[in-house]
């Protein structure tokens, strides 16, 4: 156990002096780094948390219902039209319930003709959750107990297949609007079966953020209903009354529009949307292209209704209603309407980011200005500093020279955790501070156990080699159950926790794991080597 051949031994100081070599660009600044390192070296850096850097901190929740709903309105739509193809009868259609579409009949005997029909607007669930899908379609077709009505039910495996879906969708959607807004090192991850964790690193204008995610962006093209009254109550069937999203009349309200509920083109079809400027007005606008697809049918559109308006629509307001001169055959076209420079780059990066499956709501919000993060890492690091001096000393008075190696390997130890979480680009926050300082504690811990066991076994007379060989193999497994039970403990608070809690499981984690290495193999080859060109008599412990 105490013997190192030539290869361990230089394996041992090839891994201390990577450890110093990966820990070393956290001394530095980003822009310090790029200008004066050379690109072949090494620059990995710990990113620093919000608490320490400095951001803003937000916890989104994705409406489901809203996706649900509307999958209940498309089969309401759905049964209309397979009824109305095949000649049927009905007296209503309606969602009755968040999961029922109940068509009502006049005569109870077409009740199984219509269930037939209205079979083929189920779709099959391809689920990734276990124990549904697997073949399964999203919806039972049954006639009601009173016999004059249709019942659709969307089942249990389909809402959470669509809601898991929603969630799944409004993350990536998140991160490509946030990556147009060009923030460095965003962490978004979801939490919980319908929330969005958001965490932004050196954001000063969380507002803007906030607008950009609150905003489903659901672009759609739409004709108007030219003979119908803007200013009635109610819409007649086929058409919504949709208020403008920045005109307004002689009264000082929204300009109102009857607009067709028929969706001409959709949003979805765009390809790329890019702010500038209308030259003939000078203008803020927005310049929007579509796909090969959206293109044709644009052209389609706008051929056939050539002098009549048509609705631009984003969420529910109408951004501009332009009239049609001419058939716009080339895919591309202009959103303008009272726009700032800002608002329309921020719509033109909606646009391109795409369309949220369903709102998100801001359940949790908070920002941290980086001077209290500068301040956090000054306290971080006179604590580290503090704490680490005290070790030190007590080591050196409590073991002497085997202390002095112990303070030895604790540097190694720290500077191979930090090496480990550049390498590996792990977030350090002020739990993650606290961990390194805890990973302080636990590492002396090993070699107390060590050296104790040394200072025993000498006692009882053995001679140093066999002392400091039974020391180390008795303190050993201690070592490894105590540390074992300390890296458990850490898994279950990384696999249930989250946030600054998974920064503090990996720091210690991490330290565990290096700390094992210093205090077992480093500080053994530097007592080894001492002991064998010393040939002492009396271990000094």
């Amino acid at each position: 156990m105490l013997y190192f051949s030539a290869w361990k031994r230089w394996s041992i100081i090839l891994v201390c002096l990577a450890g110093l070599l990966l820990s070393l660009p956290n001394l530095f600044s980003r822009e310090q780094l790029d200008k004066f390192v050379p690109s072949w070296l090494p620059t990995h850096q710990v990113n620093l948390g919000l608490d320490l850097r400095g951001g803003a901190h937000l916890l989104l929740e994705v409406d489901t219902g809203v996706v649900l709903r509307e999958r209940l309105e498309a089969l309401v739509d759905g049964a209309r039209a397979e009824l109305r193809g095949a000649n049927m009868r009905y007296t209503g259609i309606a969602a009755t319930g968040n999961n029922t579409v109940t068509v009502r009949l006049p005569d109870a005997s077409t009740a199984p003709r219509v269930r037939e029909l209205l079979q083929k607007l189920a779709q099959p669930v391809q689920s990734s959750l276990i124990g549904f899908g697997g073949g399964q379609m999203d919806l039972t077709v049954e006639i009601a107990p009173e016999g004059n009505a249709v019942r659709l039910v969307l089942s249990e495996a389909a809402m959470l297949e669509r809601a898991r879906a929603a969630v799944t969708q409004s993350m990536e959607i998140v991160r490509r609007r946030i990556d147009q807004t060009g923030v460095n090192e965003p962490t978004i991850q979801i939490q919980g079966r319908d929330r969005i964790l958001v965490q932004l690193p050196g954001v000063d204008d969380p507002e803007r953020i906030k607008r950009l995610l609150g905003t489903t962006a659901k672009l759609t093209f739409h004709l108007l209903d030219m003979t119908a009254d803007s200013n009635a109550t109610v819409a007649p069937a086929g058409s919504m009354i949709l208020e403008s999203d920045r005109d307004r009349d002689g009264t000082g309200r929204p300009v109102r529009y009857v607009v067709k509920r028929k969706v001409e083109v959709a949003g979805d079809q765009l390809v790329d949307a890019q702010a500038g400027t209308d030259p003939r007005g000078g203008q803020p606008i927005v310049n929007f292209r579509f796909s090969t697809a959206g293109a044709k049918r644009f052209a389609e559109i706008t051929q056939a209704n050539v002098g009549l308006p048509f609705a631009i629509v984003l969420d529910n307001k109408v951004l501009t209603a332009p009239r049609i001169n001419e058939p716009i055959l080339g895919g591309s076209g202009q959103i303008s309407g009272n726009f700032t420079f800002a608002s329309a780059s921020d719509l033109a990066v909606l646009l391109r980011a795409g369309a949220l499956p369903a709102p998100l709501k801001v359940v949790e919000e908070r920002t941290v200005g980086p001077d209290l993060g500068a301040d956090s890492i000054r306290a971080g690091l006179i604590s580290i500093a503090v704490a680490a001096l005290l070790v030190v000393i007590y080591m050196v008075l409590a073991y002497g020279l085997f202390g002095l190696f112990a303070n030895v390997a604790l540097i190694a130890n720290l500077l191979l955790t930090l090496a480990a979480m550049s390498l590996l680009q792990a977030t350090l926050t002020l739990p993650g501070i606290a961990g390194l300082l805890l990973t302080l504690g636990m590492s002396v811990d090993a070699n107390v156990l060590i050296n104790e066991r040394i200072r025993e076994e000498t006692k009882l007379g053995k001679s140093p080699l066999a002392a400091m060989e039974a020391g180390f193999k008795r303190a050993f497994s201690t070592i490894v159950d105590a540390n074992l039970t300390t890296l458990l403990k850490m898994l279950i608070l990384y696999s249930l926790g989250s946030g600054s809690v998974k920064g503090f499981a990996v720091t210690i984690s991490l330290g565990i794991i290096t700390s094992m290495f210093t205090a077992t193999v480093v500080v053994r080859l530097m007592m080894v080597t001492w002991l064998r060109r010393s040939r002492a008599t009396i271990l000094p412990v």
